[in-house]
């Protein structure tokens, strides 16, 4: 552990100790429920990382202080009201025991939200401006509801001291209505609320000054600001530094968070949550800047994944706490491991940004690479249990995500296990993704299962195409199919796939086609294999238009990710067009020839290139299956209710001779990686 002595000095902050300077910052979770309670799921979730070491989580990104600021679409806190305060005290209760800190973000969202459900508020923000991300129009907040708010956040403070949190963070960042008014772009008023810089800091400060009276000295308060806005007429660097000082200033806040970019456009709130395609810690120097010229402690959170990396950070003086938000949602226990010197067990973020995407489309906060993260509650553990039943002898076919996911749950449970793989390497798809430009970390999926696999012992046989009597000659107890799929080119013959006229963007990925001069790229799944292919072979020097039946290529990509997406294809003058289905191709001299038809009109269009990929996604291979499941004793049948209720498959118990079968991920249907690994653990937990 000396290794890392930096991370386990205890701090203080205001007159709360914190026993390490590891923090899971404030995020959206989308799991309050019952009106925007901290429920069993909520609760779990925390609890996950207190027991894994952690020394403060900041909960509730977003936390909502009053009713015209709408939550329930994404599932957010409601400190509105006094009936959060018991579910507070159990949220409390679950961490204290373990030794962690909780605290919570709270706010008013001002324009940074929908109107269209949930009370049907009118928006308010300092001067009536909508927000480009949201989309959403608002009406310009008057005096009294500018101090109706003020009293909001005092009450929101006060049901979390009562619940029996540690704290609350106040959110000035990504323009909600603290910063708002902080902004000239945004706060464009004359009166004593807009104009110069105090009247602009007003608000914030009557917040403040409220939420401290109502609290005292005692309990922790905090604020989250942004480094720089990153617009033009925006906030800068220079611009945050006076803001954070001021509020230092005056003695009241415990801490600030520091996080770099603004996020009220598509472009920067891509910066926000950094993905595999940015650099480490981008905005370190942002927070480092801020702590120059404030009296309290920093906590700064933008893509610190390695404890390597926090080491150094900490070490180097730039921040006093580092935030690992998505590090523990890809392994909770990441601060144990490093205790008990298990750095290389750590399952480590790789910044697909699953997790943060699904948020920002309403949806709950699930991890792309470890799917007990979230389902807690329902009995999917982080820390697999040895099995107390006979020993099996589990064979699992295939080496991509489900393959290895089996696998590993296997052997961790105590059987012996041997894992065929055709390939020379383990992988699977993810392999094919990280061969594309901005995915390329997407490997570190897969560095995590080998080293898990080997230090598991389990028999690995690469290169190795199993079929049915390989496997029989094993006598398994347990098969388990997870051999993938192939490129669905087949399913309209007017492509000339059998006669070679397209491609799949795996060939164009794996290297088997070399990448045309000219070339059409047909998407009509719109996530990232078909923008990556199109990234991929821009980079190679060829012209590309990416075309798709959607309303446009990409849309399917989450919110925090399509803009880095566009950000590389525009430069390279990648034509993005959508609404067109490809009908047919056919061959003229030595070019190719893309018949192309408008869904709305029938209209037919061509386009004469020398390559066309086809992204159509995957068709299962089933041929083994089918092979093996006449001899199996459950006939390859799952039962779902088991299943889905995360309970042991009943004919686990069940007597008999011969072998069980079951199959997963994508040689049942195309799904994706998160959905291969989930299928894998509920299913070979109970093995």
């Amino acid at each position: 552990m000396a290794q890392f002595d930096a991370l386990f000095q205890p701090i203080q902050i205001g007159k709360l100790t914190i026993r390490n300077r590891i923090v899971s910052t404030a995020h959206a979770e989308v799991y309050a429920t019952d009106g925007g309670m901290t429920t069993e799921r909520y609760v779990k979730y925390y609890e996950e990382k207190a027991k894994g070491g952690i020394g403060l989580c900041i909960c509730g990104g977003s936390s909502v202080v009053a009713i015209d600021s709408p939550q329930g679409w994404w599932k957010s806190v409601n400190l509105s009201t006094d009936k959060i305060i018991p579910h507070f005290q159990n949220l409390a209760d679950a961490m204290h025991k373990h030794g962690a800190k909780i605290m919570i973000q709270i706010t008013h969202m001002g324009r940074r939200s929908r109107w269209d459900g949930e009370n049907w508020p009118h928006l308010v923000s300092p001067s009536g401006i909508r927000e480009p991300v949201h989309r959403a129009t608002c009406k310009t907040i008057e005096p009294e509801e500018i101090e109706r708010i003020i009293g909001n956040y005092a009450q929101a403070a006060r049901r979390a001291k009562e619940g029996g949190l540690d704290g609350v963070e106040l959110s000035a960042v990504h323009q909600h209505l603290i910063d708002q008014f902080w902004s000239p772009r945004v706060n464009q008023r004359n009166d004593e609320w807009g104009g110069s810089f105090e009247n602009r800091m007003r608000f914030g400060m009557e917040v403040l000054k409220a939420v401290r009276a109502e609290v005292g000295r005692d309990f922790v308060v905090g604020m989250r600001i942004c480094g720089d806005e990153f617009h033009p007429d925006g906030l800068t660097h220079e611009d945050m530094k006076q803001i954070a000082k001021y509020y230092s200033d005056t003695g009241l806040l415990d801490f600030i968070g520091v996080v770099g970019s603004g996020c009220d456009t598509h472009n920067t709130l891509a910066n926000v949550i950094p993905n595999m395609s940015y650099p480490p810690e981008p905005f370190l120097h942002l927070a480092a800047g801020i702590k120059e010229v404030v009296s309290v402690p920093v906590i700064h959170a933008q893509n610190i994944k390695d404890p390597n990396q926090a080491q150094r950070i900490l070490e180097g003086g730039y921040v006093d706490l580092v935030g690992m938000t998505r590090a523990h949602i890809a392994d909770p226990h990441f601060v144990n491991k490093i205790k008990m010197g298990q750095v290389d067990q750590i399952r480590q973020c790789v910044g697909a940004n699953y997790c943060i995407d699904r948020q920002y489309q309403g949806l709950d906060v699930l991890c792309i690479q470890n799917a007990a993260t979230s389902r807690e509650h329902q009995g999917l553990p982080h820390i697999i249990e040895k099995s107390t039943g006979p020993k099996r002898k589990v064979v699992v076919v295939g080496g991509g995500p489900a393959g290895m996911e089996a696998a590993r749950v296997a052997a961790e449970r105590g059987h012996d296990v041997t894992l065929f793989e055709k390939k020379d390497a383990l992988g699977g798809q993810i392999s094919i993704a990280a061969r594309a430009p901005q995915r390329d970390q997407m490997a570190g999926i897969t560095r995590w299962y080998q080293l898990e696999l080997a230090r598991l012992k389990i028999d690995l046989r690469l290169g190795v195409g199993a079929d049915a009597a390989t496997i029989m000659d094993l006598r398994p107890d347990v098969v388990v199919l997870a051999v993938g799929a192939h490129p669905f080119l087949e399913q309209n013959p007017h492509w000339g796939a059998a006669e070679g006229l397209v491609v799949s963007s795996w060939d164009v990925l794996e290297g088997r086609v070399a990448p045309g001069k000219n070339v059409l790229v047909y998407d009509t799944i719109c996530e990232f294999s078909g923008m990556s292919v199109a990234d991929y072979l821009a980079d190679k020097g060829a012209k590309v238009e990416i075309v798709t039946d959607d309303i446009k290529p990409g849309v399917a990509i989450g919110g925090t990710t399509f803009p880095t997406y566009y950000r590389s294809l525009y430069p390279k003058e990648v034509i993005m067009t959508g609404d067109l289905m490809l009908e047919k191709v056919y061959r003229e001299g030595d070019k190719l020839v893309a018949v192309l038809e408008n869904e709305y009109t029938g209209a037919k269009e061509e386009r004469v290139v020398d390559q066309i990929v086809v992204e159509n996604g995957v068709r299962p291979d089933e041929k083994l299956y089918y092979e093996l499941k006449p001899g199996s004793r459950n006939k390859g049948q799952v039962n779902i209710e088991e299943l889905f209720a995360i309970q042991p498959q009943s004919c686990l118990a069940e007597k008999g001779d011969g072998y069980l079968l079951f199959r997963i991920g994508d040689c049942v249907s195309q799904r994706n990686t998160h959905a291969a690994i989930l299928d894998a653990l509920r299913l070979c937990k109970d093995f």
